[in-house]
């Protein structure tokens, strides 16, 4: 079944740029969520007075990647434990947060967040959050696939072990 699910864990480039890769994902698309506004802009949401985190839809096949499998790669992707901030990148719209449609989406991403702060790597606490899913608004065309049109552009994000 084709499912969809939206994570936010820093700037959107570098966190499209690593789920697009892997096995299962059908289609990703950066863009902004969490917010009070409607139809936020980049140069809005990069203030970070709108609240509207840098996320990232990602559309897969569950029969191969599973919701829980998808949060442990966001988590092996990101630092989940500093508050609105990866790397040099400060503010709300920066924050670590798993956005859901539902309370079995919750009680997974719970048991995930909970599997990983028992685990120790991180060596602090998890600070991501689970919001509710309101909107989901796709950020401008040049913000699409942006590592691939730019090779070499930023990113904070790679694959932790």
């Amino acid at each position: 079944m084709i499912k969809k699910s939206i994570l936010a864990g820093g700037c959107f480039w570098g966190m499209e740029d690593l789920i697009r890769k892997v096995d299962g994902v059908l289609n990703t698309t950066v863009g902004y969520c969490g917010g009070q506004m409607d139809n936020p802009t980049y140069l809005e949401v990069k203030t970070g007075t709108t609240n509207h985190a840098e996320a990232i839809e990602i559309e897969y096949d569950d029969s191969t990647l599973s919701y829980a499998d998808l949060l442990r790669f966001f988590f092996k992707i990101h630092d989940p434990t500093t508050i609105d901030r990866q790397g040099n990148d400060r503010g709300t719209q920066y924050r670590s947060a798993i956005f859901i449609i539902n309370d079995e989406e919750r009680k997974v991403a719970q048991e995930i967040i909970a599997e990983v702060d028992n685990s120790g790597k991180w060596g602090a606490p998890i600070v991501t959050k689970i919001e509710e899913l309101k909107k989901f608004y796709p950020a401008e065309e040049y913000h699409q696939d942006y590592l691939e049109k730019n090779p070499g552009g930023y990113t904070c994000h790679w694959i932790r072990k």
